[in-house]
């Protein structure tokens, strides 16, 4: 992960805090979090647009598409771990610390402590 991309990432949550500055915290947070599952609910509809499961729209996307609702998804979930945080930037670390211990878990990656 680049320092631009959690400096862009921070920019963009400062951004979105900035217009919610006079909403209630609380909401606020429970939107970000929400907004994660509309995001999901988009990748789902683009792959179902991939397959053709509608029958009445018949193939509506492809799987770039799906892959963008994807990042999407991704970012809006850190910038979810970013506002809870208090935009300190490091929710790209956070991420590459969760990957590495994923990884020791599945056996992809070496133990830290072995």
């Amino acid at each position: 992960m680049t320092p631009d991309a959690a400096r862009d990432l921070v920019a963009i949550c400062r951004w979105l805090d900035a217009h919610d500055d006079a909403r209630d915290p609380e909401a606020v947070t429970w939107a970000r979090i929400a907004k994660v599952s509309e995001e999901h609910g988009e990748a789902v509809a683009a792959f179902i647009g991939v397959t053709g499961q509608n029958p009445r729209k018949g193939v509506t996307h492809t799987l770039d598409d799906v892959v963008e609702e994807l990042l999407d998804v991704a970012v809006t979930a850190l910038g979810a771990v970013e506002h809870l945080r208090g935009t300190r930037g490091d929710s790209l670390e956070l991420l590459a610390d969760k990957l590495a211990r994923i990884a020791e878990r599945a056996g992809v990656r070496p133990s830290a402590a072995g």
